[in-house]
């Protein structure tokens, strides 16, 4: 496995709308400047990369919480799935009921939302706050798979906790560290 860093957009940068269809529903799931909710967060993740394996018994916790406190929660799998099979759609819905996410888990066939944000590896992380302003891009914690550090959520839960009390974002943001976006 090669560890890819993510980009690090620039603080402030307006989040893009999207439709993308949620594979446990068939469903479109809609972002658009009309979306409300405290503030929003796009998971790129899949299921094979072994980063995102190291950290997805934790998301359900965490990210449910935040669905609970009014934020929208948006988990986005971009991966070729053809090249990919893990990735398949059939398989994230599996996926995610498994983990029990109370969010969206998405397919990205197009790339086209992936190629938006800017997201290179996963997983990445991106934090808007409800102005759909961008406060925080980055790592979730300093684990990583066969680390000594536990999955604790730390970066991505102090940004979120920041957002909400509607301070400033963190001046320390690294980025996230994964496995490349496996684009077609």
């Amino acid at each position: 496995m090669v560890a890819t860093k993510s980009t690090m957009l620039p603080l402030g940068t307006k989040a893009h709308s999207f439709q993308l269809q949620d594979p446990r529903t068939n469903n479109l799931v809609e972002f658009s400047d009309e979306t409300e909710g405290k503030g929003f967060l796009f998971a790129f993740i899949c299921n094979h990369c072994p980063f995102v394996v190291h950290l997805k018994e934790h998301f359900s916790k965490l990210f449910n919480s935040w669905v609970e406190d009014g934020m929208k929660v948006y988990a986005i799998s971009a991966n070729d799935s053809v090249k990919y099979p893990d990735d398949h759609p059939e398989k994230m819905a599996q996926e995610a009921t498994k983990l029990n996410f109370n969010f969206p888990y998405l397919h990205d066939e197009s790339q086209a939302v992936a190629k938006a944000y800017h997201a290179s590896c996963t997983p990445d992380f991106f934090l808007f706050n409800e102005r759909k302003e961008l406060f925080y891009r980055g790592q979730y914690d300093d684990s990583r798979p066969n680390g000594n550090n536990e999955v604790t959520g730390e970066d991505l839960s102090h940004a979120v906790q920041l957002m909400l009390k509607g301070e400033n974002p963190p001046t320390a943001q690294l980025p996230s560290i994964g496995c490349n976006i496996k684009w077609k």
